[in-house]
């Protein structure tokens, strides 16, 4: 029997690959013999470089980068095994960098991001997987193109700024100071953003307003960014601002798009083709994910979603573990999930369930049942 792990994180509780390990605990307790592989999973947001640097034997590196308000902070990011280098855009520029009172997307900016991805380049990485959910920003990557060497200048050849204000600025682009390793460089960018760049449903107007914009900022915003596409059309040839995902992370996508070698993909999809999933479920009989809270939205593309997709293009039975099910939880099953099981054993509290001793031994604890009972029904 072989059988292929891939958790989600239970958040608060177990990483993604302390939950892969218990589950694998409870396969082997009932099937000894049992070919079993665990892997890190994720969505590309929050928790996506902790879960891939220890599911695929990276390493963390840390480097001070310019903060999105200007000051100095401190980020991480991951280093894999292979070299590539994957890191979440919110250790440098997040949202919850910026403290409530002082949000203001005209201000804030992405250069340290840039800063990041120049620290991968002296460390040798040529390979980048960059998640940009959770941004403080709407700059449209001028903060990020900008510590890559590109220059944004005005109509009189001063510097543009590199904040929100800046895209409003730009006359000019000069990309012949661009670091020249990026030519040899690939980015894959974890996007499950749709929107394009301006209008409507543009980066500005959908997703400025949690970062601080009243509607009259969001209107100035979107104004800067439809004229910073017009000249980059102009300077360039590239237009890219009605691409799906050229709004994300206040037009971020729409810069990784437009001046670097990038490909925007859905989160999850970029994580299931990093851990290369579909190469082991090949000749497997099960797959085996979850997460903390199992529930309508777990359908929607979430990442276990995408693993029971994939397990079932393979031909490979999917269950399902989660800490609670919730409201839904039956629209799983059209994603590919075969069936799915809460593991409590007992009443308790939340604060019980969510202890990481309590939740590793419910998890694993229910995954042997269920697999004493493949186990007997194959012996019959």
């Amino acid at each position: 029997m072989k059988v292929v792990i891939a958790m989600d994180s239970f958040k608060g509780s177990l990483s993604s690959m302390a939950a892969g390990r218990a589950a694998r605990e409870g396969v082997l307790r009932a099937c000894p013999n049992a070919e079993v592989i665990v892997r890190p999973l994720a969505d590309g947001g929050e928790g996506t470089v902790d879960a891939l640097v220890e599911g695929l034997n990276g390493q963390m590196a840390s480097v001070q980068v310019t903060g999105p308000l200007g000051a100095p902070v401190e980020s991480h990011y991951g280093i894999l095994a292979d070299g590539v280098a994957v890191m979440e855009m919110a250790s440098a520029c997040g949202l919850t960098l910026v403290p409530l009172e002082r949000r203001d997307p005209r201000l804030t900016t992405t250069y340290g991001l840039g800063e990041m991805i120049l620290d991968a380049l002296e460390r040798g990485c040529r390979s980048f997987i960059i998640g940009i959910g959770g941004s403080a920003t709407n700059d449209g990557g001028i903060g990020m193109l900008s510590a890559l060497g590109v220059r944004f200048l005005t109509a009189a050849g001063a510097c543009a700024g590199m904040d929100g204000k800046a895209a409003a600025r730009v006359e000019k682009i000069d990309v012949s100071h661009a670091d020249p390793r990026l030519a040899q460089c690939s980015f894959r960018i974890a996007c499950d953003v749709e929107s394009p760049l301006c209008g409507p449903s543009g980066a500005s107007h959908v997703y400025g307003m949690q970062k601080g914009a009243t509607p009259e900022i969001a209107a100035e915003l979107d104004a800067g960014l439809a004229h910073f596409a017009a000249v980059v059309r102009k300077t360039l040839g590239k237009d890219m601002a009605d691409q799906a995902g050229a709004g994300a992370a206040g037009g971020l996508g729409y810069g990784f798009a437009s001046f670097l070698p990038a490909e925007l993909v859905p989160g999850t999809a970029l994580v299931l083709d990093a851990i290369h999933l579909e190469e082991d479920f090949a000749g497997a009989d099960f797959a085996i994910t979850g997460e903390g809270c199992l529930d309508f939205q777990t359908a929607m593309g979430k990442a276990p979603s995408g693993v029971a997709r994939l397990a079932r293009q393979c031909g490979v039975i999917t269950l399902a573990f989660a800490g609670t099910v919730g409201q839904g939880a039956a629209a799983v099953h059209q994603s590919g999930v075969d069936a799915y099981f809460p593991i409590l054993q007992a009443p308790s509290t939340r604060a019980e369930a969510m202890d990481t001793k309590c939740a590793y031994q419910n998890l694993a604890a229910s995954v042997e049942q269920v697999f004493r009972l493949i186990a007997a029904e194959r012996a019959r």
